[in-house]
């Protein structure tokens, strides 16, 4: 029987309502950031994301665009794989709405739930948001100076009358009240978790799940004059990864889902509706919902009348991917809302990287190279600070995989700042370069330390900075093979030649007007 763990995490499907931006790749490089870290755990993992292409507002783009909704999607789609791409994104499964297996995996979901009486046909009388793809509740309605209505997001609603297929949502008050209670961890973080909870304490009322007005969408089973509202359409592509509904496939074991990463903004559909139509199909929950907060730029809101959107690639060209990787998991404790500002990317850049951690590398490795002759040299008799180090170095990677487990991946990188800043003071301490004329010997000792201290620090950073900390080990002769963090377990041989050291992380100057 395969014991090994299995870990299904996914971030949204992206709305392909406009090119990709700095939000969309921190959530991609956060869920990443997990991923891979589950991967070099020795965990079976499932890494999905992918885009979401039918509803009004698609149809409406593209028809002003000239465009057909297919060949719309086609290209924005398209521009989301190449994002992921860019930003060295993982993924194992990319879902695409208008794929023929996402449609039959939808279907059947709506199957189910109708089977089991939670679906009946009706009609629909209230607000809807196109941008924001919401039916608004006459409650949550906020009325402008002019007095027209929008939603509570600023977006514009309109009246709609239609018939309509419900979702029998008020069933599920108190289910869904019992989810939260008994999964203290079902919602993170805090926030969204009280706002949801309170959403719900207020009142569930049934939910409008199909649209007759526009045809860009998955049709209603048996009746193809209704086509799938969007969110019952997209949250099925979870299902549709592990190739719901056939439960008896390989990748139906990756079910239910550990973790869903979301903005805030949609935590609502993934934390009411979602567990609701799948305690409907008689289907396994997920285990958590984490909602992270919002990017502004330099203290101000995203947003293209203010020219400030920023495309991850450009920033990825200018300072690294891999600095940019960094930056983003490390400037704000993640789940809270965070602010770019480019001075903070550049002091990081300068001082974590190329200062604390480059500098670490570099002294390290060029003084086994000039002094050692580039031969790595076999641990020898510890002193107290040097023991001291070591088992600062051997607990990290059980403390990282606690605060990864709680989706703290900002404090586990805190974590390995640590035990850098503390290697870069045991190095002034013991001083090699001046061992060198007085103790050679006790100088390959400190230098196999460090090296020993290095290799655990760039092992566990290969989930936030991929590409760097691949070159680092290679510099540090870590086979390909013995990169896992159970490699952590068996000490590098002593005796073998070292590559040639060269910098990997160059500082950052800001070039003059």
């Amino acid at each position: 029987m395969d014991m090994t763990r299995r870990f299904t995490i996914t971030t949204p499907i992206f709305y392909v309502n406009g090119a990709p931006h700095i939000g969309h790749a921190y959530t991609c490089i956060a869920a990443d950031v997990m991923a891979r870290f589950h991967r070099l755990n020795g965990e079976d993992v499932l890494f999905v994301s992918g885009t979401d292409e039918h509803g009004q507002k698609v149809e409406q783009t593209a028809r002003s665009l000239g465009k057909e909704p297919q060949a719309y999607a086609d290209e924005i789609s398209a521009s989301f794989r190449q994002m992921q791409k860019d930003m060295a994104i993982s993924t194992d499964e990319f879902i695409r709405t208008t794929e023929d297996r996402h449609k039959n995996a939808a279907c059947a979901l709506w199957e189910k739930v109708a089977a089991n009486g939670f679906i009946y046909l009706g009609a629909y009388e209230g607000w809807y948001s196109t941008r924001d793809e919401a039916f608004i509740g006459e409650d949550e309605l906020v009325r402008k100076p002019d007095g027209t209505m929008m939603a509570p997001s600023g977006a514009p609603v309109e009246r709609v009358k239609e018939p309509s297929y419900f979702f029998k949502l008020s069933e599920f008050e108190g289910r869904l009240l019992e989810l939260y209670e008994n999964n203290p961890d079902f919602i993170g973080p805090h926030g969204p978790k009280r706002e949801i909870e309170s959403f719900v304490r207020q009142g569930l009322k049934d939910l409008s799940i199909s649209r007759t007005s526009f045809r860009w969408g998955v049709p209603v089973p048996n009746d193809p004059d209704h086509v799938m509202y969007v969110w019952f359409d997209a949250l099925a592509n979870y299902l549709t990864a592990v190739g719901y509904p056939d439960l008896n496939n390989p990748r139906a074991r990756f079910w239910p889902a550990d973790l869903h990463v979301v903005g805030k903004e949609i935590a609502r559909f993934h934390c009411v509706y979602w567990p609701a139509f799948l305690m409907a199909a008689g289907l396994p929950l997920p285990k958590s919902v984490f909602a992270h907060g919002w990017w502004t730029v330099e203290g101000e809101k995203m947003s293209k009348s203010l020219g400030n959107v920023l495309d991850p690639k450009a920033l990825a060209d200018e300072f690294g991917l891999d600095a940019l990787r960094f930056f983003l998991m490390r400037e704000v404790p993640f789940g809270g809302d965070s602010n770019f500002s480019r001075r903070s990317m550049i002091t990081r850049t300068n001082v974590e990287l190329a200062n604390d951690l480059g500098n670490l590398c570099q002294r390290t490795l060029s003084q086994i190279a000039r002094n050692l002759d580039g031969v790595l040299p076999e641990r020898g008799a510890l002193t107290e600070d040097d023991q001291a180090i070591l088992a600062m170095t051997e607990v990290l990677p059980t403390i990282m995989t606690e605060q990864i487990e709680r989706k703290a991946i900002t404090d586990a990188l805190e974590e390995v700042w640590k035990v850098i800043r503390a290697a870069n003071a045991y190095i002034d301490r013991q001083a090699p370069w001046a061992l060198k004329k007085t103790d050679t010997a006790r100088m390959a000792d400190v230098l196999r330390v460090l090296v020993d201290v290095i290799r655990a620090i760039a092992t566990l950073l290969q989930p936030y900075m991929p590409d760097t900390m691949a070159k680092m080990l290679t510099q540090l002769g870590v086979e390909d093979s013995e990169r896992g963090f159970d490699a952590l377990e068996t000490p590098l041989p002593g005796g073998q030649i070292l590559p040639k050291p060269t910098g990997l992380f160059p500082r950052f100057v800001e070039e003059s007007a």
